[in-house]
């Protein structure tokens, strides 16, 4: 069967010599795509996940967000497996749905463009009425934000003073908003304390320098935390629910994120997971204060970690399957942890974890277009050395069936993002139905390896990236199951650009390349993008 799809495609490739304009898609001697290909490639395209974006306010249910015809929408489930009740029905995809605090509303936040416009506008929702009233101008790019703890404001990142600068504001539910920080660059904001008359803010430079402020909401004085002379990334920075200290997490001294707790009383930081050599990715407080949910990276695969605050100890909870998780958000009275958790072999779904007795509840099961997931290929992860020594991660997909199998070479963007093993229909697809093995790569300069890995790229140093590439053919080339005369390059974005240097520095090596807007003149690119987006 595979050889028959493949026989249809390269046939139809050799003998079209036609000119074909589909919109503003002008296509030369492109063949048409075979019905069969097209009808069983749906399948895979249908397939679907959701996610927690927030627990309603009284703990009865969660907003969900999941795909419905062709845009994600926002939808509430009240139970395990609970019927998905739609609430949003726009034609642009929903971000957030994050519930207001206050107990004398009852709606929530998000946040939405149009046309693909990239110029995210935020918005309530008001679920005693079913209707969503615009909070921001309708013509800038804005950020969601966190709600005061008081549920009567909420801060967001908003580029509405010169269009450039991300800045911070606070809004209300009136559609007013007073700037807070107005400074150049690129600033976020984090928590609220407890009392909500401070705000923790970042301002993100790259990602190895990072700073983090706390802010009086009434005065605007800003004065930053932890100030040092050493460039740090922070990661994420909250108050505790106390009032007492900050969580935050940094490579201050050390070469990965960890999680660390400063005493505003004795002005003393505290290192909590120096014992874990892998970046911490986020975090999250039950609202009662007693426990703190964790995420590290370890070697591109997600480990959750439950502990209580009190003594910091480490829960015992289920072992959840290899994968990517996030989402983390504790239920109201805090007796539960909702979770997104996405395998190689199932779409991401939600999972509640009860406190109380330890128990992992799957609250979502996301259709896959009538496909059978189990027989779906799971990564393995290997390592090789690249031209200097240095030891680079990827992990293999494999088609059953001795081969040598054709392979794809599929290079993230970025560059500095991460390959991590999660369920993608595009890679299945290519492994089940066509009977090609997929190499993902981490190359020097992707995230989650460490402070030192994610420079070893910079400047003059970016084609050490692409020699990377060549370590990978190299292994390709030792391995009897893959066929190193049928080698494809993949990427998107970044991973575009490192496609056409793979065609420059390999092209003898390669079969075929496959470039997904990638960049391929930065003079060109910085004059056209948006201002926003120059660095």
């Amino acid at each position: 069967m595979k050889k028959i799809l493949l026989f249809l495609i390269l046939s139809n490739l050799i003998y079209s010599q036609d000119r074909r304009e589909i919109g503003n898609l002008i296509m030369e001697d492109v063949p048409e795509i075979p019905q069969e290909v097209e009808d069983r490639s749906r399948q895979y395209r249908n397939t679907r996940s959701a996610s927690c974006r927030s627990w309603l306010r009284d703990g009865s249910g969660m907003i969900i967000g999941t795909r419905f015809g062709e845009t994600s929408q926002l939808h509430i489930v009240k139970q395990s497996m609970g019927t998905r009740s739609q609430i949003t029905f726009f034609e642009e995809p929903v971000s957030g749905g994050n519930s207001c605090p206050d107990p004398n509303s009852n709606g929530f936040l998000f946040s939405k463009d149009i046309g693909g416009s990239e110029f995210y506008q935020i918005y309530y929702f008001d679920l005693n009425s079913g209707e969503s009233a615009m909070l921001t101008d309708g013509e800038s790019r804005n950020g969601l934000g966190p709600w005061s703890n008081g549920g009567k404001s909420f801060a967001f990142t908003s580029n509405m003073g010169n269009g450039i600068d991300m800045n911070i504001y606070v809004g209300d539910l009136d559609g007013n908003h007073t700037p807070l920080v107005q400074e150049k660059g690129y600033w976020f904001p984090r928590s609220w304390s407890p009392d909500d008359s401070k705000l923790l803010v970042g301002k993100y430079v790259s990602i190895n320098e990072s700073y983090v402020y706390i802010v009086d909401v009434k005065s605007g004085r800003m004065a930053q935390f932890n100030p040092k002379d050493e460039k740090i990334s922070y990661g994420g920075a909250a108050f505790s629910k106390n009032g007492k200290g900050i969580y935050y997490s940094s490579d201050e001294r050390t070469e990965f994120r960890h999680l660390r707790y400063y005493d505003l009383i004795q002005d003393r930081h505290t290192m909590l997971t120096g014992h874990i050599p892998w970046d911490v990715q986020g975090f999250s407080q039950s609202d009662n204060g007693r426990y703190l949910a964790y995420l590290t990276n370890e070697d591109a695969i997600s480990r959750l970690h439950v502990v209580r605050t009190t003594g910091f100890k480490e829960m015992k909870i289920p072992e959840l399957p290899v994968g990517r998780i996030g989402g983390l958000d504790f239920s109201p009275d805090g007796s539960r942890l909702a979770v997104n958790l996405n395998a190689p072999r199932t779409p991401g779904d939600v999972y509640v974890l009860n406190l109380r007795n330890r128990s992992l509840i799957q609250w979502t099961q996301s259709e896959v277009g009538g496909l059978d997931t189990e027989s779906f290929s799971k990564p393995e992860l290997i390592h090789v050395n690249s031209f200097d020594g240095l030891d680079v991660p990827g992990f293999i997909y494999k088609p059953t069936g001795p081969g040598p199998h054709p392979l794809v070479v599929y290079i993230h963007g970025g560059p500095e993002s991460q390959f991590r093993p999660s369920f993608s229909s595009l890679i299945q697809y290519w492994v089940k139905e066509l009977g090609v093995a997929v190499l993902a790569t981490n190359v020097r300069g992707s995230s989650g390896f460490g402070k030192t890995y994610v420079q070893l790229d910079n400047g003059y140093k970016r084609e050490h990236s692409v020699k990377d590439i060549g370590a990978f053919l190299d292994w390709i080339g030792d391995q009897s199951d893959l066929d190193q005369e049928r080698i494809a390059v993949f990427g998107g974005s970044y991973g575009g650009y490192m496609v056409l240097a793979s065609m420059t520095h390999y092209n003898d090596r390669l079969r075929c390349a496959v470039d997904v807007v990638g960049i391929s003149n930065f003079v060109s690119f910085l004059k056209n993008t948006k201002a926003y987006r120059r660095d």
